[in-house]
């Protein structure tokens, strides 16, 4: 059997790349693969009990979960940061969920969300700022498995509408950039439209933290003292958290 395993931020900095391997079993667990890879890879063994692992873009949220030949699987390091689409506005063709390394578009994806019932429309802009952990910082440079954060914005945005299907909130976009960054750039992008303004606050803000939370991006800094990739935290994939 074999099995692609894909590596990012610091893990494919430790590795030097991705990683293939080989089992004689038919099929393994995702428990005995994070031990195996412990035992085959010394220094890939320290980081192995901080890690989320997903299979074929999607977290496994249990590890006696079975892999067979030819899974990709992926270690998350700590991030930075419903299978029917959600509802979006009529704004058009843009796609309510994108990861791209171009600038992102703040007006258009608010009219993308934008109803002609909504009586509120909140966008929340993240932007890239000088300091962090009072270290100086001069650029940002975001890495993401592409595939996978894309599929996991839409799921926290149905994730977030079904947790607010009492309230009248209508649709839910989400953009995040990646690449590099300069001061004052745009990082990320969440419009939110409802009936009414504090609805459309507070799915923004629940929104925001779980992106942070669930979406496998991250982040590297660049310093007046050198470069290192960002802390951050464990995923709380969704449907994995109250």
């Amino acid at each position: 059997m074999r099995i692609t395993v894909h590596l990012f931020a610091g893990l494919r900095d430790v590795m030097g790349g991705d990683l293939t391997e080989e089992f004689e079993a038919e099929s393994i667990t995702v428990a005995a693969l994070r031990e195996r890879l412990g035992e085959r890879h010394d220094k890939l063994r320290p980081y192995l009990t901080g890690v989320a692992i997903a299979v074929n873009e999607d977290y496994i949220l249990d590890d006696s979960e079975p892999l067979k030949d030819g899974d990709t699987v992926a270690l998350i390091p700590p991030i930075a940061g419903g299978s029917d689409d959600p509802p979006h506005g009529e704004g058009g063709e843009l796609p309510p969920f994108l990861v791209t390394d171009t600038p992102l578009e703040v007006r258009a994806l608010r009219d993308l969300v934008t109803t002609r019932a909504s009586g509120a429309a909140v966008v929340f802009e993240g932007v890239v700022r000088d300091h962090h952990e009072g270290r100086a910082v001069l650029r940002l440079e975001y890495e993401a498995y592409v595939p996978m954060a894309e599929k996991q914005l839409r799921a926290v945005a149905g994730e977030v509408m079904r947790d607010f299907a009492d309230r009248e909130v209508h649709a839910i976009a989400i953009h995040h950039r990646i690449g590099t960054l300069e001061i004052g750039d745009t990082s990320l992008v969440v419009a939110v439209s409802a009936a009414h303004r504090q609805d459309a606050f507070d799915a923004a803000s629940r929104t925001v933290d779980r992106v942070k939370e669930t979406v496998p991006v991250w982040k590297k800094e660049h310093g007046t003292d050198g470069t290192h990739w960002q802390e951050g935290v464990r995923p709380k994939p969704v449907g994995s958290v109250d």
